[in-house]
């Protein structure tokens, strides 16, 4: 199998491979480059040499809990978020072959967000993400999961009765404005109280993660990376079709199941901890694609996966303001990043029909 895919995608990736260890590595410069701006940025800005002095042990005692409490977690945690959403949105365009799907449009992360909703609104006692004991950090994680991977079960279902992909990715939409109406009456019987700490939960947020929730998002998006890798061939074979991929001795319906437990675990836990995050999971895997040049998931995999963490990074340096005491939500910032590529997709796509 993987002989024959390798051949179908030669083309593609010749002329790129010896560039790639140097592309790789371009981009991983980037990405530290990034992480060390984000650190140090916010309402007082780190310098380098700052930095470097806290990490000896010999730097100024007041800037210690700024960095190890509120500053690296925070740029991990969009390490993280970004690297979960993006490979989430790279298996689902595969899986549905549509350039256009993604968790936050097919309904995967209304559902995760419906289950926070559920916990946080419908169960009384409980408060906000950031103020919860650890079983209730990892009551959040569990209904996030549960939440993504019901809406994910429902549009699987859905896909095996109705062969037109675009009509599956506009059930997914409706399913999620569906999710929004019973989302928004939780919110309308709520305590204020609670209210305030959905909303707010709503716009995104990398920053108020503690390091125990952070240790719950790596474990839970870990995992689903783990898999992400794991199906790198069967995410091959899908994309010649899966008669196709049937006939080379895939099975289809394992590796739909693989693809599906992955990604709810991904886009479930950055959703419960970080809010619902858009655009991310549909724009990356076209920017991998543009600039590694490849559709083979070995490249794809790890390519959309750092791109997507400099994407964060550069999404939470930018919602920072840098030079005032603005704080904007990360889910508007990631908006204004992904829309513009969608929109190049739209027009690539029409021109690309013309064209033909």
């Amino acid at each position: 199998m993987e002989r024959e895919i390798t051949g179908k995608g030669a083309d593609e990736v010749s002329g790129r491979r010896r560039g790639e260890p140097l592309l790789f590595s371009l981009l991983i410069i980037i990405l530290i480059l990034l992480f060390i701006a984000d650190i140090s940025t916010g309402t007082s800005v780190l310098g380098f040499r700052e930095i470097a002095e806290i990490i000896r042990g010999r730097g100024n005692p007041d800037l210690i809990p700024l960095l190890i409490s509120f500053r690296l977690p925070r740029a991990l945690t969009a390490i993280i978020a970004g690297v979960a959403l993006s490979l989430s949105g790279l298996q689902m365009q595969t899986l549905f072959r549509n350039p256009l799907a993604g968790p936050y449009v097919l309904g995967i992360s209304s559902g995760a967000s419906l289950g926070v909703a559920l916990l946080i609104l419908g169960v009384s006692g409980i408060g906000a993400a950031g103020h919860l004991p650890v079983a209730g950090n990892w009551a959040i994680a569990v209904a996030a999961w549960l939440g993504s991977g019901l809406v994910l079960l429902l549009v699987m279902s859905v896909s095996f009765r109705v062969r037109d992909i675009m009509t599956v990715l506009i059930l997914g939409i409706m399913l999620a404005s569906a999710i929004s109406a019973v989302v928004s009456i939780l919110q309308y019987f709520s305590s204020e109280s609670m209210l305030k700490a959905f909303v707010v939960w709503t716009m995104g947020s990398l920053g108020n993660l503690s390091w125990i929730q952070l240790q719950i998002l790596l474990a839970g998006s870990g995992a689903g990376m783990l898999l992400a890798i794991l199906s790198a061939k069967r995410l091959d074979a899908l994309l010649t079709g899966e008669e196709f991929a049937r006939s080379m001795g895939v099975n289809i319906t394992a590796s739909r199941a693989l693809i599906m437990v992955s990604t709810t675990l991904m886009a479930g836990s950055v959703t419960a901890f970080c809010g619902p995050i858009a655009f991310i999971g549909i724009a990356v895997p076209h920017i991998a694609r543009l600039i590694l040049g490849s559709t083979l998931h070995r490249y794809l995999i790890p390519g959309s996966a750092v791109i997507g963490a400099i994407v964060m990074l550069a999404g939470d340096i930018i919602s920072q303001v840098p030079g005032s005491d603005t704080l904007l939500p990360i889910n508007s910032v990631t908006s204004l990043i992904g829309i513009p590529v969608i929109v190049w997709i739209i027009i690539r796509k029409n021109r690309l029909i013309s064209v033909g």
